[in-house]
């Protein structure tokens, strides 16, 4: 049996613009209809298709490296009608033990375009059970797979890679669990219908937040907003005079000017018998003015603030990802030890089958010239001739997969099947 080769064919964020990725995406459906097609290729022995937003990668067992990475390129350009020609400087591909590596950083968020991310994880998991529900992956790309996902989930428990915050609103989210510790019961204002001011919340919401209030110039805006996050719209005039109600207060509007002042906070927060307020200031210009960061028991952070902490802990995920990647060499380690141990297993078939064949004829003999003896007899000698024989081939199996997995291999192999005459 010719040996086989792993390979992965792909574009990512990294090596291709968005406009490119797009037109190489494939649904689930696409990939359904075309699977057929990937599967009939001789070159193409199991194949799993992953596509996100940010990657398109093919991984696939073939008898020949660039055969294989030839045939998936084409896949991919003649499923979405585009010359190969046309797209093929931005394809990379990796094979053997690289596609190990590969797999296992991108399962981990090491290869994303956030360090940590979850989603990737989930994706990874939905290519490989539609190729599984296909029949497109086999015996190596199951243990590839499953492997990554145990990668995945050792680089989450065993470092900090997802603890801290990289984006705006989950930095602001992050803040405030410091001043307020436990969120439950909060109250959160929003001055602005933005995009970020309305992730923000939402994350807040996830850790417990109940009562929320809109304000927005317009107030169909605030209203519908208000109904997403399940909480009250107000008047943009009547804000200020309910300010002393919210603990945390989220701007975002378009204003040119600060539209809450330090005499605004100062009777906020005697309203409040100075119970701490934390302002989010996402606007820019600003809408909130520094001077209020000098009242006792209020915290301002502007969107400077925010990408301060925001880069602080990238620097720390990417940190982590350093001791993420010592986890990962080691798995790759380990799998590379498994896959070079297929190689043995064509030989030590074919050696169990010649020694039970032998069995079988001498026992066979032997019978025949006891024709007395009853069946059970019979059965009670069949069955001690092959344990003696599976006692016999115990140790050489388990040598013959150990020497399969160093430099030594296939000439034991080779010598192994010439003893025997395997290939006869």
């Amino acid at each position: 049996m010719p040996e086989t080769k792993l390979v992965v064919v792909g574009v990512n964020h990294k090596s291709t613009p968005v406009e490119i990725r797009e037109r190489l995406a494939f649904t689930t459906g696409s990939i359904e209809e075309s699977a057929e097609e990937l599967i009939s290729y001789p070159e193409i022995i199991e194949n799993i298709v992953i596509s996100t937003c940010n990657r398109v990668e093919i991984y696939a067992r073939v008898y020949d490296i660039e055969k294989g990475v030839q045939r998936l390129k084409e896949f991919v350009c003649g499923n979405h009608n585009i010359p190969l020609e046309e797209l093929d400087r931005y394809f990379y591909f990796h094979s053997q033990e690289r596609v190990v590596e590969h797999l296992f950083r991108v399962s981990s968020s090491l290869d994303s375009m956030v360090i940590g991310e979850s989603q990737i994880l989930g994706q990874v998991k939905d290519a490989y059970t539609l190729a599984r529900s296909l029949r497109s992956a086999g015996q190596v790309l199951n243990q590839l797979f499953e492997k990554a996902f145990n990668v995945a989930k050792r680089v989450r428990e065993e470092t900090r890679i997802a603890e801290s915050a990289v984006s705006i609103s989950s930095a602001a989210v992050e803040l405030a669990r410091k001043i307020f510790e436990n969120l439950e019961d909060h109250t959160v204002m929003l001055v602005g219908t933005g995009e970020m001011a309305e992730l923000a919340a939402k994350h807040l919401i996830s850790y417990g937040v109940k009562t929320v209030y809109v304000a927005s110039r317009t107030y169909e805006r605030a209203a519908n907003l208000a109904k997403t996050l399940n909480g009250s719209a107000l008047d943009f005039q009547d804000f200020k005079e309910q300010l002393y109600r919210a603990d945390i207060v989220i701007s975002s509007t378009a204003a040119p000017k600060f539209i809450i002042t330090h005499d605004m906070v100062e009777k906020a927060i005697q309203q409040r018998k100075n119970k701490p307020i934390f302002f989010i200031d996402i606007a820019v210009p600003r809408d909130i003015e520094p001077e209020v960061n000098n009242l006792e028991n209020v915290y301002l952070y502007d969107i400077d603030d925010l990408q301060t902490v925001v880069s602080a802990n990238m620097k720390e995920r990417e940190k982590q990802a350093e001791a993420a990647m010592e986890i990962i060499h080691n798995e790759v380690a380990k799998f590379e030890s498994w896959k070079d141990s297929l190689s043995a297993i064509p030989t030590i078939v074919s050696l169990r089958d010649r020694v039970e064949d032998i069995r079988k004829s001498e026992t066979d003999k032997f019978l025949e010239k006891m024709p007395h003896l009853p069946g059970e007899d019979t059965d009670a000698i069949h069955r001690l001739t092959q344990s003696i024989a599976n006692k016999i081939l115990h140790k050489p199996t388990i040598n013959l997969k150990k020497k399969t997995q160093s430099d030594e291999g296939p000439a034991y192999l080779k010598a192994i099947r010439h003893l025997f005459h395997l290939d006869d």
